[in-house]
């Protein structure tokens, strides 16, 4: 479970702790989590304490982001006992970013008294939409006038808001989308993302697209969509730097960055994933496997790999290319040894032809048209 360090890794900068809790599992989602078991949180908690002992000693950090789930599920106690934990083993540095993640129907004054003494300086909203009907098919429990009061509440502590919407959803039209936006460039947010809804095997949504339940949006529409969200939220002064994210200048999520970039990242909780040392492992998704591991001194590493030079060079160009100001050449060769066209030359030209990407002599980008399509992009580069 030491994480050690080798001489040729930086230490990690960014530490991640996942809180599986949620009132209900969204159809939708397939995250790690774990719903209605919120009496398993103390056990939680305590496993989170001895996973983070095998650090040794407190490590410096820049950003540290408490995800999930849900993390306001916790009591005020609960919430404040974590978040006085991860503080002490991950020493944030000054200025640097403390996001927690929030279901808007949990943001009550109790638990943003907690988050300000803390010291968090982002809340992540889980708003998903402002719209009834679509709140309702993707199981939310909240309305707009919640998310409203939670923002409100989030401001009163002096932390920036990021939403999370999501489009694409079965019977959606492109107004209520239109409306999704502007209500939350209304809300004055410093952060957004937008999320086409997805529907992957094992989820519940899964199971009733294939029985006919729910239908699938078309293509063309979801594409109208997105580019609708490019123009409407760039317009309101949140520009795109990421495929989903969107953001006022200097407000950009530098914990997110990380991922992004390929930098390294600490991480804990079931089904945690961390890079450290140049291996990337995650931990048991299951909650009570991660619990009873741990609290056996036990490792919680349900799998580990350390990719080869030209699969890891391969991902941060992949990585890299989610970014709208794209990838230095001369940035990619330095990180990796590698000439981009030594590892994926007749790929990428190919691809510039075909107007997805665009290449100067320092940089290669995804064009507008390729942020279309760019599930196709990143698996033509990854082939090579």
């Amino acid at each position: 479970m030491n994480p050690g360090r080798s001489k040729c890794w930086p230490e990690p900068r960014a530490a991640y702790v996942h809180v599986p809790f949620c009132a209900h599992h969204c159809g939708y989602c397939n995250f790690t989590v774990v719903a209605g078991r919120i009496d398993l949180a103390d056990a939680l908690l305590s496993a989170i304490e001895r996973e983070l002992r095998d650090l040794e000693h407190s490590r410096p950090v820049d950003t540290l982001y408490i995800g999930g789930g849900t993390p306001t599920q916790l009591s005020t106690g609960q919430l404040d006992r974590l978040l006085t934990t991860v503080r002490h083993w991950y020493e944030l540095s000054a200025g640097g970013e403390l996001t927690v993640e929030a279901n808007p129907a949990d943001v009550d004054d109790a638990h943003v008294e907690v988050l300000a003494r803390h010291g968090v300086t982002r809340v992540s909203l889980g708003a998903q939409s402002f719209q009834r009907r679509k709140l309702g098919v993707l199981e939310r429990d909240h309305t707009a006038e919640t998310i409203y009061e939670a923002i409100r509440r989030v401001r009163g502590i002096g932390a920036a808001v990021s939403l999370d919407l999501i489009f694409a959803v079965p019977n959606e039209s492109l107004w209520e989308w239109e409306d999704d936006l502007q209500q939350a460039i209304s809300a004055g947010p410093e952060h957004v993302s937008t999320y086409a809804l997805t529907y992957e095997r094992g989820m519940a949504f899964w199971g009733r697209l294939v029985r006919g339940d729910l239908a699938e949006i078309d293509e063309e529409t979801q594409a109208g969509m997105y580019e609708t969200a490019i123009d409407r939220l760039g317009a309101a002064g949140l520009s795109q730097y990421e495929i989903s994210n969107f953001a006022r200048s200097g407000c950009h999520s530098r914990h997110n960055e990380t991922y992004w970039m390929g930098d390294a990242y600490f991480a804990v909780g079931p089904g945690a994933a961390r890079y450290v040392d140049g291996v990337r492992s995650v931990n048991h998704r299951s909650t009570t496997t991660y619990i009873r591991r741990v609290l056996q001194g036990q490792s919680p590493v349900a799998e580990s790999e350390c990719l080869a030079a030209d699969e890891r060079a391969r991902e941060l160009l992949v990585l890299g290319l989610r970014r709208r100001a794209g990838v230095s050449l001369d940035d990619f060769f330095a990180r990796t040894g590698m000439r981009v066209d030594a590892l994926c030359g007749e790929s990428i030209a190919e691809l510039v032809r075909h107007g997805f990407v665009d290449r100067s002599e320092a940089t290669i980008r995804l064009t507008r048209r390729g942020l279309l399509v760019a599930d196709s992009v990143w698996s033509q580069l990854l082939r090579g």
